[in-house]
């Protein structure tokens, strides 16, 4: 996306520099004045020093207001009787003529943990799903001019003027909102799980990094427009929701003692197998086919029963 973001190209001296001069001008103002108004109380004429130090005061406070000081990842948007004239991103002390308009906005990196929101998931059921994000601002001309944060955090700084904190929770406000419907596009378009591993599809648990990377690119789409970057972006919360939650942890129990179950029949049956051939390889018992049933059944109870076997000894049931 195009920015109008620029550098700004205007003339901005030393800081120091200008705080020496205002010093010193307001020291002669101030002496100007009080040597007038001397002069005026003994009858000597002393009206025009008056004058001219009430007059460099006023111009030495307006001076004052030139004064700007930047740290590191801070920038002022300059605007010149309402028009944009450039963002100023160098950091120290300086003096800008006054009649320029600034607004000071922090680049920094700042951290935004959602609460968990309900939605549905592909098939319908509700989840709760968080993330927490990572996000700085990246173009100062969209955030103040694109977006209408100015008149956000003027109504927050109750109408007192909009200072960068009232600018900085505008613009975090305006992300709360996105990440939000954010979120709820990309929890629609997955299942939560795939509960009997027979589709193999991207799900919310188990997508991982592409369901994370999916994520940052919507959040990108949507914050782009306030020129606000996404550094990183990670559902740190997922769950059911309270109401299915029980039914849901039923059904995965089931599904773990179905797979259980026939791993300990598949195991079984090979157990089995294995003795059968062991008494017929080694020849120390010939059964028929009623007698290897028995023993086949005998054995997978014993084998695939929860509790254990009671053994029961029978002496007569081989001979004929």
């Amino acid at each position: 996306m195009e920015t109008k973001e620029r550098e700004f190209g205007g003339t901005v001296l030393n800081g120091f520099l200008f705080l020496f001069i205002n010093i010193l001008l307001t020291l002669i103002s101030i002496g100007s004045i009080a040597s007038g108004i001397y002069l005026l109380s003994n009858g000597h004429p002393g009206g025009w020093a008056l004058a001219f130090g009430i007059v460099l005061l006023i111009v030495t406070m307006f001076l004052w207001s030139g004064l700007m000081m930047l740290e590191p990842n801070e920038a002022r948007v300059i605007t010149w009787f309402g028009k944009y004239s450039g963002t100023f991103a160098q950091t120290g002390f300086y003096w800008i003529n006054p009649f320029f308009s600034t607004k000071k906005v922090s680049l920094r990196a700042r951290n935004l943990d959602a609460e968990p929101i309900k939605v549905n998931d592909k098939t319908g059921n509700p989840v709760m799903i968080g993330l927490v994000l990572v996000w700085k601002l990246k173009d100062t001309y969209k955030a103040l001019f694109e977006v209408d944060t100015q008149t956000m955090a003027n109504i927050a700084a109750g109408q007192m003027g909009a200072d960068m904190r009232s600018i900085m929770n505008a613009l975090e406000r305006f992300v709360r909102v996105q990440s939000d419907a954010a979120l709820r596009q990309v929890a629609g378009q997955y299942a939560y799980d795939d509960e009997d591993n027979k589709h193999n599809e991207l799900t919310l648990r188990g997508g991982g990094d592409e369901i994370n990377d999916q994520l940052e690119e919507k959040l990108n789409e949507r914050l782009a427009l306030a020129g606000i970057e996404v550094v990183e972006a990670r559902i740190n919360y997922l769950a059911y929701a309270p109401e299915i939650a029980a039914v849901m942890l039923r059904r995965q129990q089931a599904s773990a003692i179905i797979t259980a179950r026939e791993k300990i029949v598949e195991g079984a049956v090979s157990m089995v197998k294995m003795a059968l051939d062991k008494l017929s390889s080694e020849e120390i018992v010939e059964l028929d086919d009623d007698k290897k049933a028995a023993m086949v059944s005998n054995l997978l109870v014993v084998l695939c029963g929860d509790d254990s076997a009671q053994p029961v000894v029978n002496t007569g049931t081989l001979n004929h």
